[in-house]
């Protein structure tokens, strides 16, 4: 099921831990559909490249299997961490702050993949808050 021009239900749903079931709700369903059209707009800013999506819609059982919180907007189908091959995470976060996108979180994890949301409301001012998590803890992106 294509959920954008670039962008399918089982692309943001993907997990290693096949096992487990990973089928979003109807609200999440509404929410990655939000996700992939905000994944558009990651796309166009830079010039379409592929975009490899490692993380999207987690289940609470996938959730708790890779160790995030039930917090996470992983759990409601607001976020997606993924890599664009010819670039750093570090470059994807600078220019995703620099850009007028509405993004809720940006963060560069683990200088291997970049973490981007959107907000959970659809309504709702994004925070714009852009992050650094690695093994000393998180902080702010400088």
């Amino acid at each position: 099921m294509n959920l954008s021009p670039h962008f399918t239900l089982a692309e943001l749903t993907i997990t290693d831990h096949r096992t487990l079931d990973n089928t979003p709700d109807e609200k999440s369903l509404e929410n990655l559909k939000r996700l992939a059209a905000f994944l558009e707009e990651v796309k166009a800013l830079f010039g379409f490249q592929p975009i490899l999506v490692s993380s999207g819609y987690r289940s609470a059982a996938v959730n708790a299997a890779v160790g995030s919180k039930e917090i996470s907007q992983h759990r409601v189908g607001c976020a997606a961490d993924f890599r664009i091959p010819s670039l750093t995470p570090d470059h994807i976060v600078r220019r995703i702050v620099a850009s007028d996108l509405k993004y809720d979180q940006v963060i560069r994890e683990f200088d291997s993949w970049t973490h981007v949301s959107i907000p959970t409301l659809e309504y709702t001012t994004p925070r714009k808050q852009a992050l650094i998590i690695d093994k000393t803890g998180t902080r702010i992106f400088a």
